[in-house]
């Protein structure tokens, strides 16, 4: 159990880097803002899996839910609300504008890690 935190835990600080080299780096149409996204949730869940690493096989649903949450936070201007807007890491953090495309990016890393834990798991029973 303890390599497979650990092996979260390695793609969990290979996608923040990522992350944040798509944060700093890229000012583009479709990597900063769907594949960033989509691989936000797979940062969450691997996160998540380095404390959780066996069971709660409906992960990826919860994290989806709680980008929804976050999201339709965002439409709402929850910063705003709260007055944080002077606050450049919180408005970074949370965000600032509501997309639906957003949810749809979100729902894509959630299955894809899914998907991916299936077909590793699979493998390991094979074996």
């Amino acid at each position: 159990m303890k390599k497979t935190r650990t092996v979260y835990a390695l793609f969990f600080f290979i996608l923040l880097i990522t992350e944040i080299c798509i944060a700093l780096f890229v000012n583009d149409s479709f990597i900063r803002p769907y594949i960033g996204d989509a691989l936000v949730t797979v940062l969450i869940c691997c996160f998540l899996r380095v404390f959780i690493p066996k069971g709660l096989s409906y992960l990826p649903l919860l994290v989806f839910l709680f980008a929804v949450i976050v999201e339709t936070a965002q439409y709402f201007d929850i910063v705003r609300l709260l007055g944080l807007e002077g606050n450049a890491f919180i408005s970074t953090v949370i965000g600032r504008t509501f997309s639906f495309t957003d949810i749809i990016c979100y729902g894509i890393g959630c299955t894809a890690f899914y998907l991916a834990e299936k077909i590793i798991n699979k493998k390991k029973v094979t074996i």
